[in-house]
């Protein structure tokens, strides 16, 4: 599991993206859910806003997953793993396909960057397999001869082994990742649905008290929340169930 000091309640283990296309809209949804703690912020946001959003969301005290799953040359992606670890988050994502040398590099620059700020060190975890891909879509479509939960696996420990702090998986894989990568490893799942909410599109997907058992860290929840004709009243549903795993 996730270290017990990175929460303070079952708040803390719900990460809310913060899909929004522009920056007004972005802070106003912020605002409608004060409860939340824990916001990713992810391509479209990022690049619409830059960093302006972050420090929006630092100002609120709010803690930060900035999920830009960073793939590219190993200079390339520690360049922009040094640049990221300077804005005070959180988490940040890389492509476990990257490879070795550059997950290394991104885990140090990272490091070096937050160093240079003055901030404390963000933790860099690694894309398995997006959630939106299925078996058949990574068998016929990407030519993997793997099967997936195997192929998430492999990507999992080559992650560890490039001394990550975790992944981003399926709830579907966590349960045997958490048996193989150990309990201080951090599993970050998406395609987390209340039985409540539509599936979207997410392929490969659980409930919050399925995903929890399974061993997920923390669990990415958008749509059921943010698109809820009342967002603050469908996270405090959702953080009711969490609690009735966590205890």
């Amino acid at each position: 599991m996730a270290d017990s000091q990175d929460f303070r309640d079952n708040r803390d283990q719900i990460i809310v993206p913060l899909d929004a296309p522009t920056l007004e809209e972005a802070i106003a949804l912020v605002d409608q859910i004060p409860a939340v703690r824990f916001w990713k912020v992810g391509l479209e946001l990022f690049v619409s806003t830059g960093a302006t959003i972050l420090a929006e969301l630092k100002a609120r005290q709010k803690r930060i997953f900035l999920d830009l799953k960073f793939h590219d040359i190993p200079n390339t992606m520690a360049g922009a793993c040094r640049a990221a670890g300077r804005y005070g988050v959180d988490l940040l994502t890389v492509h476990a396909t990257a490879g070795k040398e550059a997950l290394v590099a991104a885990n140090v620059a990272a490091q070096e960057g937050a160093a240079a700020a003055g901030n404390p060190p963000p933790k860099v975890i690694a894309v398995t397999v997006l959630t939106s891909i299925s078996p058949r879509a990574l068998a016929f479509e990407l030519k993997m001869p793997l099967e997936l939960p195997d192929f998430a696996l492999q990507m999992a420990l080559l992650a560890q082994d490039s001394g990550l702090s975790g992944v981003v998986c399926s709830p579907q894989e966590a349960a045997h990742l958490r048996q193989v990568c150990g309990d201080r490893f951090l599993l970050v799942c998406p395609g987390v649905r209340p039985i409540w909410a539509s599936a979207n599109d997410q392929r490969r997907v659980m409930t919050p008290a399925e995903a929890l058992r399974a061993g997920a860290s923390y669990l990415v929840i958008g749509r059921p929340i943010t698109v809820a004709p009342d967002p603050a009243e469908a996270f405090a549903r959702i953080c009711q169930e969490v609690a009735e795993v966590t205890g």
